[in-house]
């Protein structure tokens, strides 16, 4: 066997190359589990990798396992070092210097328990990563964060280190992570071993190793580029029509359109209801007609009412319950006077899997539909009590957060089996591994604030660092937003002025005046000629240069496919000798060539950037050329945001 194994009392410790420079390391009482669910399925190639007792080398990462003599009881401690310098890039440290060690399980007689693990903590170290957070830091330092999945919340348990490093803890149980001063602790609140992955390199080096370990992303397809179009809810199959005409007629671009939820005739049918959406092939091809794709929105909600409820539940296709009824949230759906429980549809079963996708195939796919949002993805319990599910794959407590990249693999492969693999699949949360599923994250339900859109910045560079290339937000938030207050248009401006540098171009939300939760909601208007009639010019034009930058951006998502590279991306990622890069957390790069600088203050004409050392920078608008490792004012009126672009780099962004 080409790996590291060591035995001591109880624990089982095996060390084995998982990749270039890298290795997955696993810890268990008596042995290791033979079979897992997490992101780590097959070994990519590694070169040549040398054991020498407990030494284990593998291209630029070097394991050393020792027992060290000392006080309390020995247990086995793990560094991982650079090889070419001998430079310690993290190790494990004990709990306590007689009792635990730096690996602690607290079984519970059923093979599984609360499992820790524990690694030093180091002065000046950054940590980035994490998936999507709505805390607004882009550095994780000093935070405690629970892996659970909620709304707006995605738990992608990676990390990306300053010192050189990248780790992913392969365990998709809730559970915490502290990365304190003193201390970086990984808890599962119950898992049957320790499970992780470590790899050594440059911030796109690692980028690339991860890439290859938990699965690539797909090339995304041309159309998804460009503008979609949605807004709370579109009531029927004319007020959908009316919208994507009005494009058209005004000459603005549009790619998808979305029907969301309540389209159905209940939850868990999965079709158009007749009322509202009397001839769905006639829209299909009228939208065909126009060049625009449909999005349909699919729950994973499955209402008592559904025609298809007796099936799921008798064929075990529902998430199960240790204790109380299998129903897990509440809602005002057709058919209810009120609102009334709901299960959820299990998709780490593979008979659900196969039985939903068929509905959703005869349904949907089969009169056109290629684009599927897969809301409510977390899943978004109401109590969020995960570990009191039961799922095929396991106890919600050990399997919970693998619930939203399984979603997507029910429909990346139905659509595959359909002989149609090209898609994108908007979902509302994601776990490692995701992306190979053609997974795109937007992030949830936001507040239509300032101070959101800060934060969407930093959430949208965290997620990509944890390995989705294919992500966006509701240009305008989420939650409110009138678009007949300037302030509003103001904001929405600006949302627009980044969404345009987002990797996909997204009008979302649930706009004034607002309704309560119910499927005869609609929300207020949320077209682009909706925001007045200064917005609405800038609106365009940005809309236009995103059209412009169409090319550019998927030749950066094509090295996203194949490199692991995300086209939006912190600036330490080009520049990771230049120290000032990794602090800047309100700009980013996108591309290798343009750097970008959204306005992120009502009111504010003009901002601070930081362009990198080692290049000189062109602005956009003006044509001035500045040098690099400075920090300057930019001007930034209503009409624009400071952009640069890289060492006379040849990018369409102005007209």
């Amino acid at each position: 066997m080409n790996a590291l194994e060591v035995r001591f009392q109880h624990e089982v410790l095996r060390i084995e190359p998982w990749g270039a420079d890298s290795v997955r390391v696993r810890s268990a009482r008596e042995a290791i589990p033979s079979s897992d669910v997490g992101a780590l399925t097959d070994p990519p190639p590694s070169g040549p990798v040398t054991i020498d007792g407990g030494k284990l080398v593998n291209g630029e990462l070097t394991v050393l396992v020792d027992i060290p003599e000392g006080d309390g009881f020995p247990f086995p401690v793990v560094r991982f070092v650079r090889t070419s310098t001998g430079e310690e890039l993290l190790a494990e440290e004990r709990e306590h210097f007689w009792w635990p060690g730096a690996r602690v399980f607290y079984g519970n007689r059923s093979g599984a328990g609360e499992v820790h693990q524990q690694f030093k903590a180091y002065p000046g170290e950054r940590l980035y990563g994490m998936g999507q957070r709505t805390h607004g830091r882009l550095d994780h330092k000093g935070l405690a964060l629970d892996l659970v999945q909620r709304n707006a919340e995605v738990s992608i348990p990676f990390v990306l280190s300053n010192r050189g490093y990248g780790f992913l803890w392969n365990n998709p149980a809730v559970g915490r992570v502290e990365f304190a001063d003193n201390v970086t602790r990984w808890t599962a609140s119950q898992a049957r071993g320790i499970d992780y992955w470590m790899t050594a390199g440059s911030p796109a080096a690692i980028l690339a190793r991860y890439a290859d370990a938990t699965g690539h992303a797909p090339r995304l397809p041309s159309w998804a580029s460009g503008f979609w179009q949605c807004k709370l809810r579109y009531r029927n199959q004319e007020e959908l029509l009316s919208v994507a005409r009005e494009h058209k007629r005004r000459g603005l671009p549009l790619e998808v359109i979305v029907t969301d939820f309540f389209h159905w005739t209940a939850m868990g049918d999965y079709k158009f209801d007749p009322a509202e959406y009397p001839d769905p092939a006639a829209m299909m091809a009228e939208l065909s007609d126009l060049g625009v794709r449909l999005m349909v929105s699919i729950w994973p909600t499955i209402s008592p009412l559904s025609e298809n409820y007796e099936t799921l539940r008798d064929g075990g296709m529902l998430v199960g319950t240790d204790q109380g009824a299998e129903f897990h949230a509440t809602i005002r759906d057709k058919g209810m006077a009120v609102p009334m429980p709901i299960a959820f549809h299990d998709p780490t079963n593979p008979r659900t899997r196969e039985f939903l996708w068929s509905v959703a195939k005869k349904n949907y796919f089969d009169l056109g539909v290629r684009v599927w949002w897969l809301d409510a993805c977390e899943p978004e319990l109401n109590p969020g009590h995960p570990a009191n599910l039961a799922f095929h794959a396991g106890p919600g407590a050990e399997v919970a957060n693998i619930y939203p990249r399984e979603t997507a693999r029910m429909f990346a492969e139905g659509m595959a089996a359909a002989g149609d693999p090209e898609t994108v699949l908007l979902c509302r949360s994601a776990w490692a591994g995701s992306q190979k599923y053609s997974a795109a994250v937007w992030s949830g339900d936001i507040p239509a604030t300032w101070e959101s859109l800060r934060r969407q910045v930093r959430a949208g560079l965290s997620i990509a660092i944890a390995g989705i290339p294919w992500w966006t937000t509701d240009i305008g938030g989420f939650h409110g937003g009138d678009a007949s207050d300037e302030d509003f248009r103001e904001l929405i401006v600006r949302w627009f002025q980044y969404g345009a540098f987002c990797p996909l171009f997204r009008l979302h939300g649930n706009r004034e005046p607002r309704m309560s939760t119910g499927w005869d909601m609609t929300g207020g208007p949320n077209e682009v000629w909706a925001f007045g009639d200064t917005a609405y010019p800038i609106i365009k034009s940005v809309m236009e240069m995103r059209e412009r930058l169409r090319p550019y951006l998927h030749q950066q998502l094509d090295r996203a496919a194949s490199e692991g590279l995300p086209a939006m991306r912190p600036l330490f990622v080009d520049f990771p000798d230049d120290e000032q890069a990794w602090d800047v957390d309100d700009q980013l790069m996108f591309g290798p060539d343009v750097l970008v600088a959204p306005v992120l203050e009502a009111g504010a004409r003009a901002r601070s950037v930081y362009l990198p050392r080692g290049s000189r920078w062109t602005h956009v608008w003006s044509g001035q050329v500045l040098e690099g490792g400075t920090t300057i004012e930019a001007d930034a009126p209503l009409h624009e945001i400071p952009v640069y672009l890289r060492d006379g780099a040849v990018v369409p962004v102005a007209g």
